[in-house]
């Protein structure tokens, strides 16, 4: 085992807080509880938190992840956390507008996966898994009222998205500020050690969570905040579902790949270290190689592509999702050989079929895409939103994009 100094090392890696002494400070406190822990014979009691707001985790979401699997590896009791109440609200913490709310089905029905999704960073025998609802749903108005009385609004209104929302003349629902009375109220029922979480929950973990622990007679958690975000496929802006550039856990290997593919050269650096683990040495390494062209952009990114679908599903799912890759863009039909195939029964919009079969979100993406020559039929781009596919034409083969396709064929 190492010892507490190397293992302090491992477990701070990463933790930004904007602020120098901040570091200090949650550096030393996490030692002192260490040592205290030790000596008492326990496990830090460590948890990070998961809104379900979509049923997919995307790969962002696994930085913090990899913070609670080292505190495992360290022998510390892990909780993954599902927010199956603050969900019902939405973290305003990096949103320039109020969240839409959920329903409590929306919610559970994305929560229904979240723990497997998890279970491919985490070790399923150590991790324990909890929903806040247990305790947040219990809560009277005394309660709230109770809880609430450990800060001030200002406290609130001083935050950089409700500041800049003020300045803009935007509203600030009041139920926004309840956001972070839960998840500090989150802390409190775990009786936490430690919190982990990314740059957008610096309020709710270090302020919220701390202040009303203490207001509650507990130890104040040591925050342990990620310092960079993982950028989305646009290699620009921290990756989200909401903005169309994430990479899902659960997307299939294929797709997984090719989405891998197509982020930017630039972005690959964080891709390496944040969902890799390179260390200092190697990333320094990597950077050189392909500043001097001793290592080709587009091989180092094929690695990439390769070990994460070798992580979330397995190497040979890598393998072949490479493979299938080679066979579309290095001077193959452009086609893949193993495309599945849908049935037309009538002559059919190609809008129609494309929402139909799932292959868009909505009408006004296929349209976006038809305009922007991003869907094609027999590898021929379509020019008119108006086109119909028929059936005397079939079969055909309908494309999305690069990694998209599907084989129509006569359904009489």
């Amino acid at each position: 085992m190492p010892t507490l100094d190397e293992q302090l090392e491992v477990l701070m890696s990463g933790a930004e807080y904007g602020d120098p002494q901040t570091r200090e400070n949650m550096r030393r406190e996490l030692r002192e509880r260490l040592v205290e822990a030790e000596r008492e014979g326990r496990p830090l009691r460590v948890y990070a938190g998961f809104d379900p707001r979509t049923a997919d985790l995307h790969l962002g979401h696994t930085i913090p992840m990899r913070k609670l699997r080292q505190f495992q590896e360290f022998g510390h009791d892990v909780t993954f956390l599902i927010g199956t109440f603050t969900s019902l609200i939405g973290d305003p913490s990096d949103k320039d507008k109020a969240r839409d709310q959920l329903t409590r089905e929306q919610v559970e029905e994305n929560a229904r996966t979240y723990s497997e999704q998890a279970f491919k960073i985490l070790d399923s025998n150590l991790t324990r898994v909890r929903h806040n609802d247990e305790w947040l749903s219990t809560l009277d108005f005394a309660d709230i009222i109770r809880l609430a009385s450990n800060f001030t609004v200002q406290q609130f209104l001083v935050r950089e998205n409700f500041a800049r929302r003020i300045d803009a003349g935007q509203p600030i629902h009041l139920h926004e500020l309840f956001y972070g009375l839960m998840q500090g109220y989150d802390a409190v029922a775990q009786e936490a050690d430690v919190q982990v979480g990314g740059q957008d929950q610096l309020f709710n973990i270090l302020v919220a969570g701390r202040k009303l622990q203490e207001g509650m007679g507990q130890k104040p958690q040591i925050a342990i905040i990620m310092g960079e975000s993982l950028p989305g496929t646009d290699g620009e802006i921290k990756m989200s579902k909401s903005l169309g550039n994430h990479i899902p856990l659960m997307a299939e290997p294929w797709d997984m790949f090719g989405k891998v593919m197509s982020v930017p050269d630039k972005a690959m650096p964080a891709y390496f270290k944040l969902i890799l683990g390179r260390s200092p040495a190697q990333m320094t390494e990597l950077r050189d190689g392909l500043a001097s062209g001793n290592l080709h952009p587009n091989e180092v990114k094929m690695e990439l592509a390769r070990e994460i679908v070798s992580i979330f599903h397995s190497p040979e799912a890598a393998q072949a999702a490479q493979a299938r890759w080679d066979e579309v863009f290095r001077g193959g039909s452009g086609v893949p050989t193993d495309i599945p195939e849908a049935m037309l029964s009538a002559d059919e919009r190609v809008t129609d079929v494309l929402r139909r079969l799932d292959m868009v979100a909505s009408s006004g993406e296929a349209r976006r895409l038809i305009e922007q020559r991003g869907v094609k039929l027999n590898d021929q781009p379509v020019e008119d939103v108006f086109i119909v596919v028929k059936l005397s034409d079939l079969p055909v083969v309908l494309q999305v994009g690069k990694r998209k396709f599907v084989r129509l064929v006569s359904g009489n």
